[in-house]
């Protein structure tokens, strides 16, 4: 489900998921493909860690890269959910193959 709202979706981003939403900034974005798959990623990580989880796991990893990179989008881009997202939101296929908790294989940096 994608649903459209400038004002839940945070400044400087352009889409945000919160199981099982998916809010885009913009309706022209709902037919970017990458995007969309970047999400659908987000939406299997959350899945895997019984969404509550995933969501303590990812401000404790935020945390920890704040400090290390007292720098907001370094320590978001660092965050192993967001690797794993970027490396793969260009591999429309990429959800096919991916192995289970493949989050992990981008926790160290």
């Amino acid at each position: 489900m994608i649903l459209i709202s400038k004002y839940l979706v945070p400044r400087g981003y352009t889409g945000i998921t919160i199981y099982p939403f998916f809010f885009i900034k913009f309706k022209a974005l709902k037919t970017d493909v990458v995007l969309i798959n970047h999400e659908k990623i987000h939406l299997k990580q959350q899945l895997e860690l019984l969404i509550l989880s995933f969501y303590i796991f990812y401000v404790t990893e935020f945390l920890v890269k704040i400090f290390k990179y007292k720098n907001w989008e370094q320590a978001y881009r660092n965050i192993s959910f967001e690797r794993e997202a970027y490396k793969n939101q260009n591999d429309l296929n990429y959800l096919k193959s991916r192995p289970i908790w493949g989050f992990l294989n981008y926790i160290i940096d």
